[in-house]
């Protein structure tokens, strides 16, 4: 999770200061600035960092808040994905693998 995070922290970083590495996309739904994008990844991802750091501390209600992070994190690369493909699919899958192991941990405490 604090990995996501930290990736999704450099994505934002890039977005803001206008890297020239991504695409320019017209005529898309969610068509945000890229700063504005920027902005966006920046924030979830300093709050996915701050809620694996809380999941680290085993309490039950940072796995409920991972989850929900990490579902945030996973809808706003999924919106990315005109922007940086490649790199928006692979935060997608880590977010979703994030979900799955919170979600996984939960049942297995609780079978147990």
């Amino acid at each position: 999770m604090i990995f996501g995070g930290a990736m999704a922290i450099f994505e934002g970083i890039s977005a803001v200061v206008k890297d020239p590495l991504f695409i320019a996309t017209r005529h898309y739904v969610f068509e945000f600035s890229l700063a504005g994008w920027g902005w966006v990844h920046l924030i979830v991802g300093i709050v996915l960092v701050l809620a694996g750091c809380a999941v680290l501390s085993g309490a039950l209600w940072a796995r409920y808040f991972g989850v929900f992070v990490g579902g945030l994190g996973a809808v706003a690369n999924f919106l990315w994905i005109p922007y940086y493909p490649l790199w928006a699919t692979i935060l997608v899958a880590v977010n979703l693998f994030i979900i799955w192991a919170l979600c996984h941990g939960m049942h297995q405490e609780a079978a147990g």
